[in-house]
């Protein structure tokens, strides 16, 4: 049975469109975007990078198979809204545990189905992202596109996503978490305990809005992980005595953290640090380099990207709205690594000086193809190396 028309999409530039809505029914006001992803909506919905984002689903079905425990990218959503052509609210899965709709309610999240998606993603793609108002299918245009006027779009979200204390999460095999409670700033070590099997790496990770699946990708490969918020200090991270570090994902604009931007500029050269997406737009920052904003931004499963360095092109993964500008880190330290294949824009930089490197899509996927999982083993690589000049260095004083 076909539904109603209940709820309508009002768009900045004064253009509408209506559907039905599900999940939850308030009226919300957020930036409009488009992901080209076939699969993966659950990660979507929990990747923090979305949050006060109203995201488009280019494909045309969502929600048919369900929701499941194991898949979810943070704990507790924060996207703003998730708009479909066809939403199916009974799911065919035996991994499932609850509807899509149902998730969406639980966590304040609107969504709407019925609407001319291909419509909408051509208008967001030809004429770029916009704020737009989700409101019931009775409040009159000009009413939608004061409120709209009227409206000035936060700039911390970053500080709403991350952690808000310091907490472990143990190396692991591949069928656990392994996250565990909050941890303290450890005490000096005693200089006489006896010798103890090489300890496993330690990487502290800083959360801008970090999915799940980097924390997993790095206990996977033997490391322990201290997890740190956005704003902790370079001392303190020093304090935490890692092997390397490595900056998350994270929604907004990147010139709103300038906390993370100085931390990570005091540590260039002390430890290994890895950045991706966000953090990649963070270590650029805090060498120089400058960003901006793009006209539609990157999100979707199956972005090309060139290694310049082997020639390789790689299926990425990615979801930003902002880019490193491609003149910009002449003379600042950092090579360009990797471009993208569709726009030219920046996709990865490095300092082999600092033993620093980063790249603005996702290799931990999640959803999205594997072609970028080495990253991990790169870093991984780096940091044993360190561990291994400063036990020659210790050795030979």
């Amino acid at each position: 049975m076909k539904r109603k028309c209940d709820r309508q999409i009002i768009l900045e530039d004064g253009t509408h469109y209506s559907g039905c809505g599900f999940g939850d029914l308030q009226d919300r006001i957020l930036e409009i975007v488009f992901n080209t992803s076939m699969v993966g909506y659950q990660e979507i919905l929990s990747d923090p990078s979305y949050t006060d984002q109203a995201v488009v689903m280019t494909y045309p079905l969502i929600g048919n198979y369900g929701m499941a425990d194991e898949d979810y990218e943070t704990d507790q959503p924060t996207i703003g809204a998730l708009i479909v052509h066809e939403y199916s609210d009974e799911p065919s899965n035996f991994r499932s545990t609850a509807s899509l709709g149902d998730v969406m309610k639980k966590y304040g999240i609107a969504g709407i189905s019925g609407v001319d998606t291909r419509k909408l993603n051509r208008s967001i793609r030809d004429f770029g992202t916009r704020k737009c108002l989700i409101t019931d299918i009775e409040t009159p245009l000009e009413e939608g596109l004061k409120k709209l006027r009227n409206f000035s779009a936060p700039v911390d979200a970053v500080s709403r996503v991350s952690s808000k204390e310091i907490w472990s999460s143990p190396a692991c095999n591949a069928q656990t978490d392994g996250m565990t409670g909050p941890v303290t700033v450890p005490a000096a070590e005693d200089a006489a305990a006896p010798a103890q099997t090489p300890a496993p790496l330690h990487v502290v990770l800083i959360d801008c809005g970090m999915k799940k699946n980097i924390l997993r990708s790095l206990n996977r490969r033997g490391c322990d992980v201290t997890v740190v918020p956005w704003n902790t200090t370079s001392e303190v991270v020093c304090s935490l005595r890692p092997d390397g570090v490595l900056i998350s994902n994270g929604p907004g604009d990147p010139t709103d953290v300038p906390e993370t931007i100085e931390t990570v500029r005091t540590l260039r050269g002390r430890f290994p640090i890895f950045g991706i997406c966000l953090g990649h737009q963070i270590l650029s920052l805090a060498y120089g380099a400058r960003t901006y904003k793009l006209k539609f931004g990157h999100r979707g499963g199956n972005h090309p990207v060139r290694d310049l360095q082997s020639g390789r092109i790689e299926i990425t993964s990615q979801n930003h709205s902002y880019a490193v500008d491609v003149k910009s880190p002449a003379q600042t330290g950092l090579e360009v690594t990797h471009v993208n294949i569709l726009d030219g824009t920046i996709e990865g930089v490095k300092c082999e000086k600092d033993n620093a490197f980063s790249v603005q899509y996702h290799p931990e996927s999640a959803p999205g193809p594997q072609d970028s999982a080495y990253l991990f083993d790169r870093f991984i690589a780096l940091m044993q190396a360190a561990r291994s000049k400063e036990v020659s260095n210790a050795q030979a004083n």
